[in-house]
């Protein structure tokens, strides 16, 4: 590295900005829900009921002292019919089954659980930081809510290459669906007595992003970060998100009225969670790793390093929504269904290069719907970041892995020390939104000159804003091993 210098402390920076916000419409929209119910003779328990929220709220919400979020909006504009945009809603979605057409209990069972996943996707980071107190101490990550198994996070950072992968294509039987009964309560009505198969099917029909399918995935079957050897199989991403979300679903049903001091607060309210017993037990389930990488930016002199944070916007993705991640993240799968391209991009860093190319530079995401491979070698941006890694101008590591406690969703940790004429050449075209939300700006600056590594800003957003498990895990251990990240 060509770096000669340590993150600084600078308690002036100005801090995170994001544009993303919900847009001013004209009037307050409750008065708009209000002008719509008493249009349709009906009365505020009868519209609050189908919405799944009491009376006493709606009453609030159309008097303008508590706010609409996006998802009551969708629900008030398909229980009232209400146009989008008068809700201040960009775009359609689909209001052929409006919950009055349906049967009362089918429409109460959707409207309660469409806004379960509302006020889920509101409050995942105090959710998190209630559900790592749920596991013993000797698992969790300091400062965050994330998990790990004994040797799953490496006394210093592992370089990428010294993690050996082997893969298994054989057929790896799993005990838990997340099909069970006991998922019975965060699986809603899709028709008068019968509920929907799967949370993934309920979040097709109800609460769609726009990134939502199933795609092959490489599944955790055993070892560890501190051994070098990791061993996969092959799993779908929904066969995670059926497990995951419905987890995180539960916890949010036995808190929405409260969230209790200690998690010896839940005690019998999370049947599912109980069910599976042993977070690390590859066996009882699917357990499909993604990536999340932490990109530090040697800036240079007298800027201190810096690292890319990304809002992740809960109406294009299904998991980690409303919160803030480093970048870039995704799941650990093959390009494409294809066959030929489980071998070809069976790797950490191609999958992180990718991310990249999708991520920051906003290039269509590899969707399965090519009949190539992606050629590697005469792929451009992966032989610049690839030769650059050579040449000691980009370091990529592995920092560990481990769960998110809400959510039992497992990630693998790693960061990408990169030089920064390396960056420039490669990503100063960074962009600010992509497909799965918003790079975060500070102050005025651009999205690519991301946020300062030092003290102030880490401890800063490790302590007071809402960031996904392992992000603030990326954070945290990247700065306690900042002295042999950045030399």
């Amino acid at each position: 590295m060509t770096a000669d210098r340590k993150p600084a402390d600078d308690n002036s920076i100005p801090w995170l900005r994001r544009t993303g916000e919900l847009p001013n419409i004209e009037d307050h929209p409750g008065s708009v829900v209000r002008e719509y119910r008493l249009a349709s003779g009906r009365s505020q328990g009868a519209v609050a009921s189908a919405v799944g929220i009491t009376q006493q709220f709606l009453s609030q919400l159309e008097t303008g002292t508590r706010q609409l979020t996006i998802e009551l909006r969708r629900a008030f504009a398909r229980t009232l019919g209400i146009p989008p945009e008068r809700l201040g809603l960009a775009g359609s979605f689909n209001q052929s089954a409006t919950p009055h057409a349906m049967a009362p209990d089918v429409a109460r069972s959707q409207g309660t659980w469409r806004a379960q996943r509302d006020w889920l996707n509101r409050h995942r980071f105090e959710l998190g930081l209630l559900a790592v107190r749920y596991y013993p101490a000797r698992y969790r990550l300091p400062r965050t809510s994330l998990i790990a198994a004994p040797g799953w996070v490496a006394d210093q950072p592992v370089e990428l290459d010294e993690v050996r992968l082997s893969l298994c294509e054989q057929r790896q039987h799993f005990d838990i669906t997340g099909m069970e009964p006991e998922t019975s309560a965060v699986r809603p009505l899709h028709h008068q007595g019968t509920s929907f198969a799967s949370y993934t099917s309920a979040v097709k029909h109800l609460d769609r992003p726009r990134l939502f399918e199933s795609r092959p995935s490489y599944r955790y079957l055993g070892g560890s970060i501190t051994s070098g050897q990791l061993e996969f199989g092959l799993a779908a991403y929904f066969d995670k998100l059926d497990v995951s979300e419905a987890l995180a679903h539960e916890m949010s049903i036995a808190c929405m009225d409260g969230l209790p001091d200690d998690a010896d607060g839940l005690g019998g309210q999370l049947p599912f969670r109980d069910l599976i017993g042993d977070p690390f037990a590859p066996g009882r389930r699917a357990i499909i790793p993604a990536i999340t990488t932490l990109t530090l930016r040697l800036r240079r002199f007298p800027s201190p390093p810096s690292f890319l944070l990304h809002w992740r916007d809960p109406s294009r993705v299904a998991t980690a929504a409303g919160v803030y991640d480093v970048i870039p993240a995704g799941e650990f799968q093959p390009s494409s269904v294809a066959l030929w391209d489980r071998a070809n991009d069976f790797s950490l860093w191609r999958n992180m290069v990718r991310e990249y190319s999708e991520e920051l530079l906003g290039q269509p995401e590899h969707d399965g719907t090519r009949t190539q491979p992606v050629d590697y070698d005469r792929w451009p941006l992966y032989q610049a970041l690839s030769t650059a890694r050579h040449d000691g101008r980009l370091s990529a590591f592995v920092l560990g892995m481990g769960m998110d406690a809400l959510t039992l969703a497992a990630t693998i940790l790693t960061v990408v020390v990169i030089d920064d004429d390396v960056f420039e050449k490669n990503f100063a075209a960074t962009v600010r939104f992509n497909d799965e939300g918003e790079v975060v700006a500070i102050g005025d600056g651009r999205a690519a000159d991301g946020v300062p590594f030092t003290a102030d800003a880490v401890d800063r957003i490790l302590s007071s804003e809402p960031i996904a498990a392992p992000g603030a895990a990326c954070l945290a251990l990247a700065w306690q091993h900042r002295d042999v990240l950045i030399p």
